[in-house]
Order: structure tokens, then sequence, then C-alpha cells
């Protein structure tokens, strides 16, 4: 067949066959089709759709570019966690150290932030000597040495995912739901993990704008791990507001790092609980919710999640003294207090315009070239439903300068909506999907 008659069908709206659809991709990380008819190709499927049936060959096709994990029957309940990007999201250093403290080895692969979203790899390069790039091998010794491990896609595993990630970035074809869940499935099921849990974020600060859109993304991500082979569970959480209060990479490590601690903000634990509850039943470890949330709650008590993450660190090269002493980890020339202009009820906090600034600030990428600042970012006083008094602390700014942190103490203000009462309780965790 020829490629530009596969262009030629998706343009006209047409349903592609399997075949047509790995010729497309397996061709391009071959090398026999052209980035440029790739790049037509995704164009077409971005504005025409694509079907159930294409979106599932789709994933098939990013799975077949590479090997496919084997955790063999020594660890059958192995389990992977995703989340589909938010403000403050470091969920997963939570999460993860829980869950593998809990008894249920975690083997996870992670993305870099992107435009206003942070990335996990982003936060644990902020740890001192940590490195993130481990072969597939590597990656399943350490989840079977120590029972957890969080690191990048490596090029063995689903290949055309990278390839048409970046390609998709340079071609404003990012935002397209079959394109999403194909690229997420398939490096989750190119992982081997039988037991997949999603964190799907819905509001101004996710890609899904609406929960009808989180509930269609949710429920795409589930068809297509179910039919090859997984169980898959999902957890929708609001994102119209950053998660926790630190927004930037080492200041949302010290976050998590005192959540395992036991001293954290009430949100980032609702949905890391959520998460965690979600991975055990998932992973056939408990019986209930209740069972599992006791379980993970034990864990922080304990001072077991902390030790887990102390190990991966030092499994990673990094340096886990962090974990007990968050000063050896990089923190910004300058600190600025920010003060309520006004007396009121925090209303509204909107976490796109945050996310934004931490990007402008340097701690995020507008290109997937772009470097990173770990220790830049802004830390909250005052989250919707707290009251604020005029001249109160409000947020710090972490920056390099002061004409840096000038420029964000007006971007996040602009983002606060103040009242004379306090707002509607907003859910830390909403639907839950299986």
């Amino acid at each position: 067949m020829r490629t530009i008659d596969v262009i030629a069908r998706k343009r006209d709206g047409l349903e592609l066959s399997q075949a047509e659809i790995e010729a497309i991709v397996l061709g391009y990380v071959a090398g026999e089709v052209p980035e440029y008819q790739v790049a037509a190709w995704l164009m077409a499927a971005y504005l025409r759709g694509l079907s159930r049936a294409e979106t599932f060959a789709l994933t098939q096709a990013i799975v077949r570019s590479g090997v496919t994990l084997d955790w063999g029957e020594r660890q059958p309940s192995v389990v992977d966690k995703h989340s589909t990007g938010g403000v403050g999201d470091k969920t997963s250093l939570v999460v993860v150290p829980m869950v593998a403290a809990a008894g249920v080895p975690v083997a996870k692969m992670s993305g870099r932030g992107l435009g206003f979203t942070g990335g996990t790899l982003d936060k644990l390069e902020s740890i001192p000597g940590l490195q993130v790039n481990r072969s597939a091998a590597e990656l399943k010794a350490q989840v079977e040495a120590i029972g957890l491990a969080i690191v990048a896609q490596s090029a063995e595993l689903a290949p055309a995912d990278a390839k048409l990630y970046a390609l998709r970035d340079a071609t404003a074809t990012v935002e397209s739901l079959p394109l999403v869940a194909s690229s997420v499935m398939g490096k989750k099921i190119a992982g081997g993990a039988p037991a997949i849990v999603l964190d799907v974020k819905v509001g101004r600060g996710a890609f899904a704008q609406s929960p009808a859109e989180a509930h269609d993304l949710a429920a795409t991500m589930i068809d297509l791990g179910k039919a090859a082979g997984r169980r898959v569970r999902a957890v929708i959480s609001p994102m119209d507001e950053p998660l926790g209060l630190a927004v930037g990479n080492a200041l949302e490590v010290k976050e998590a790092v005192r959540l395992l601690h036991g001293e954290g903000p009430s949100d980032l634990l609702a949905v890391s609980l959520a998460v965690g509850e979600q991975m055990l039943l998932a992973a056939g470890a408990t019986a209930d919710e209740a069972e599992a949330r006791d379980r993970l709650l034990a864990t922080l008590s304990s001072g077991r999640a902390a030790a887990k993450l102390a190990e991966m660190v030092a499994a990673q090269g990094g340096e886990a003294r962090v974990v007990e002493d968050l000063s050896l980890l990089r923190r910004a020339p300058l600190v600025e207090t920010v003060r309520s202009p006004r007396s009121g009820f925090v209303v509204d906090l909107d976490a796109r315009v945050v996310g934004e600034t931490v990007v402008a600030l340097g701690g995020g990428r507008a290109r997937k070239e772009d470097a990173v600042d770990h220790a830049v970012g802004v830390v909250f006083w005052a989250k919707p439903g707290a009251y604020t008094a005029a001249g109160a602390p409000l947020f710090d700014v972490h920056a390099v300068d002061g004409a840096a942190a000038r420029m964000a103490a007006e971007r996040i203000l602009q983002a606060y909506v103040w009242g004379a009462q306090p707002p509607p309780r907003r859910p830390a965790v909403g639907e839950v999907l299986a």
C-alpha cells in the first residue's frame, strides 16, 4: 500500500485497517515512512478522529514497535501508575513508595514536563545524583530487588510513542483523545505490568477540561488495557487548582517527602490514598478500599514509605539522605513572600495560570530540548477555602532574581479570586472506574 493513499483515506474520514495503521507507525520507526507524511497523517487523525478499532490498532502498533517486558510468575502483582498530568501533581512521589511499602511491587515509567504541566522525571532529577534513564533489564532488576522504580521510557519500550509524541508536539496534534489514550496505554502495555491504575485529571489545569471528557478518556484507556489482557482502573481527580501547596520540581519533592513523614496538605494525601487504594485492588493485594487505605496509612505512620523512597533514590544513584535532610535539595537564590492585597475568602486559584508562571520562571519547558531550573517555583500560603487578611502572606516565589519574582507575583495574583463567602467544598477525588 502507498502511504499517501492511507493519508488520503484518513483525510476523507474513512476508517483505517490495522494493517494500514501499522504500515504508518512501524514504517516511521524503521525509517521507511518520512516524517512529513506521518505529520500529515497525524493531522488527519486529529481532525477526523479515530474509531475505537483504529485507536486499539494504533496502541498495538506502538507496543509492537519495541519489546514488551515479561515479569513472569514471580511478579504477578506488579502494578504501574499513570497520571494524565497537572499542576503540582507530585502524587507518584508519594503513592509509589507507599504501595511498594505495602508489599506490592511498582514498575513505573514516567515522563517529563511539557507546557504548563509538570513531569515526575524532572522532579526526581532535582535530587542530587539521581538517574532516571534505565534499560528495560535494569528496570526489571531494580523492581525485583527492592520493589519499586520510577524511570524514563526506555528506547527498547514503545519507541514509536517517543517519536510520535515529539512529532505531535511539533505539529499541534497533542490534544486528541485517541492519540493521548494510545500514547499512554502503548507505553503501559509495553511495560508489562499486569495491573495499571490511571489518575485522570480534569479541569483548567488538565488535558480533559470537562467531567465528560475525563470519563471518556478514562473509559477509552481502560478498554485498551483490558483488550490487551491488563487489569485497569482509573481515578478521576480535579485539576482546577494546583494539587498541594508547592509547584516547582525541588519544592514538590520537599512537599512529597514531608507527606511521607506525616506532614503534608490534605488534598495531596487524599489523591495519593485514592490512587494507592486502586493500585492495591488492581494488584489483588486487598479485598476492599477500606483495607487498602489502612495498609497505606500504616506505611506512613511506621516510616516504611519514606524508607522505600530513600531505597529507590539510592538504587538510582541519588543522594538518599534527601529523604531525611531536605536542605540537600537545590534552593533558588531569591525567595520573595507576596502578601494578600485584600481581605476575604479565596474562592478560586487558576491552576493553568500557576503552571504557566512556573514555566516562565524556568521550572518547566515549552520545548522538549529546553533546560529546567529545578529550584524555582511557588509555594502557597492560601488556596481556595482559606480566609486571608490584607497584608497576610499569600504565596512565596522562588526565583533566580527580583525581575523574575516580580513577573511571577503579578501573574499569580491575577489567578486568585476572592469573595465574601467561602466557596463550596470541592472533593479531592471524583469518580472511580474499573
